[in-house]
């Protein structure tokens, strides 16, 4: 017969899960007991990482889903980049094409009072599911930026620097700064000599 008469000799559903609870639990202190001290052969010290040149941006929608999570965004100085000399330098930005402008990109994470120098690479990648692998992808095709740069088998020295696509943010922006060749030269507070300011503050009569 499939049917049997319930002797007391065992215990509910409830009371079987609440055991395979209790040794799942078990499970895992026999290993922190056991196996977790043998861990201690792979200790190795701490050593704090050096400051990275790359400053990556990010997406976020409060933990809710969304496809441009997964984007990353990678700004850096090409003064911060390992080139070998002025040739590489010219060469990286030829390269970069429209990723390379002179001044800090929007939204990049650098001040506006840094030096600008040789300007700014920002590359950015959405193309896969995982952030890592955009990353990941945005950190080779720099590497291979860099490694080309310092080939020196073609300078390209004689190759001016293209900067077309910087007139066109700045038309497209109608703040002027494209009429009579002022993109990224409008004086600023930057641009005041220093040696024009006092050594000491003025003080004015009546503590004004």
């Amino acid at each position: 017969m499939l049917d049997y008469d319930f002797d007391d000799d065992d215990t509910t559903s409830a009371g079987h899960l609440m055991l395979r609870e209790q040794r799942q639990t078990l499970y895992y202190l026999r290993l922190i007991e056991h196996e977790m001290p043998k861990l201690v052969a792979y200790r190795k010290p701490f050593v704090v990482p050096k400051d990275s040149p790359l400053i990556v941006r990010s997406l976020e929608y409060g933990g809710e889903d969304h496809p441009a999570t997964s984007k990353r965004v990678v700004v850096v100085a090409v003064d911060d980049l390992p080139m070998t000399d002025k040739h590489s330098v010219h060469k990286i930005k030829l390269l970069a094409g429209p990723r390379w402008s002179l001044k800090p990109p929007a939204n990049s994470g650098v001040s506006d009072l840094k030096s600008w120098g040789n300007g700014f690479i920002k590359i950015s990648c959405e193309d896969f599911l995982h952030p890592a692998q955009n990353l990941k992808w945005i950190s080779d095709t720099l590497d291979r930026l860099i490694g080309e740069a310092n080939n020196k088998k073609d300078t390209f020295a004689d190759v001016p620097q293209d900067v077309r696509h910087i007139y066109s943010v700045a038309r497209k922006a109608k703040l002027g700064e494209h009429l009579r060749g002022r993109v990224h030269a409008r004086p600023t507070i930057r641009d005041f000599p220093q040696d024009w300011l006092p050594d000491k503050p003025i003080s004015r009569p009546g503590g004004m």
